[in-house]
């Protein structure tokens, strides 16, 4: 695939990217991360790479939100089991009811295996569709300048940060999720306060 890449330069990065973000299983961060090399080289352009890339996705992504909106539940689950992916598409649900748009964008770069059940979700439940369009590639941009900098700034290492920017992004959600269930937990406990406050005040009177 990175020999396509080299022969063919953007149209196969394009097409790739589509056929990746529609749910086909494709390395496309280490592919995209390459084409931050080839800008490095002076083989390609920069904002070629990111403008071309993120188009790319966003298409591949609402082909996936297409195929959720207009196949169906029954066809979904049938296909889901098919090729053993119904924890994932329960997954995508539930952290689609979390976390609403805000799922979305944070599917595109910092989530990323989550992001083509994402995209089927969002259609089943027919979330709109230009708040769909909006927020991935919104995400896609993010995602697609990132890796394609580190591309260009390490084109000696491509692969090892494609790899540690990966592990990198666990972390970062790792870090988000727990603040996020400190500050619930917070609120959980000051609303006990305040009830048990409440009936202590009640008792008195």
């Amino acid at each position: 695939m990175l020999e396509w890449l080299a022969a063919y330069g953007l149209p196969v990065y394009f097409a790739i990217l589509v056929i990746a973000s529609a749910g086909i299983p494709f390395p496309i961060t280490l592919m995209v991360a390459v084409a931050g090399a080839f800008v490095d080289a002076g083989e390609m352009n920069f904002w070629q790479v990111v403008v071309v890339g993120a188009a790319g996705a966003a298409i591949g992504d609402n082909i996936g939100y297409a195929i959720g909106r207009f196949g169906g539940r029954r066809k979904i689950d049938w296909l889901a089991k098919k090729i053993g992916g119904k924890d994932k598409i329960e997954r995508a649900e539930d952290f689609s009811r979390r976390w609403g748009a805000t799922g979305i964008f944070l599917s595109r770069w910092l989530i990323t295996p989550l992001g083509p059940w994402i995209n089927i979700t969002s259609g089943l439940a027919c979330y709109s569709w230009m708040r769909f369009a909006v927020w991935d590639l919104s995400g896609e941009l993010i995602w697609v300048t990132l890796y394609a900098t580190l591309g260009w700034a390490f084109s000696s290492r491509v692969q090892a940060v494609a790899s540690i920017a990966d592990n990198l992004t666990w972390l970062i959600f790792g870090i988000v999720a727990t603040v996020v269930m400190i500050i619930i937990l917070i609120k959980i406990n000051g609303r006990r306060k305040s009830g048990l406050n409440r009936r202590a005040g009640q008792e008195s009177v």
